[in-house]
């Protein structure tokens, strides 16, 4: 992604590292030129990883899952790593 004099400059002035940048643009809500990650959108991306967090903790206990699927995208089966 390519970067402005201007925005490096304001990024260095305001303490706004890349990472943020990376979080607004992939969780925040598109309004007309501006990408805005507010507290709401903030509540509501924590409340997401949380549940990933609890479903990946399942997975991780059970040993994993496989899923098979054809060459155009079909899911075929899934099972567990533990079978």
């Amino acid at each position: 992604m390519y970067k402005t004099k201007h925005i490096q400059k304001r990024m260095s002035q305001r303490g706004i590292k890349q990472k943020m940048l990376e979080l607004t643009q992939n969780f925040g809500a598109r309004r007309g030129d501006k990408t805005v990650l507010d507290r709401k959108g903030m509540d509501n991306l924590l409340r997401y990883l949380e549940e990933l967090r609890r479903d990946v903790n399942k997975a991780y206990e059970r040993g994993g899952f496989v899923v098979v699927s054809s060459d155009d995208g079909t899911l075929i089966t899934a099972y567990g790593m533990d079978c």
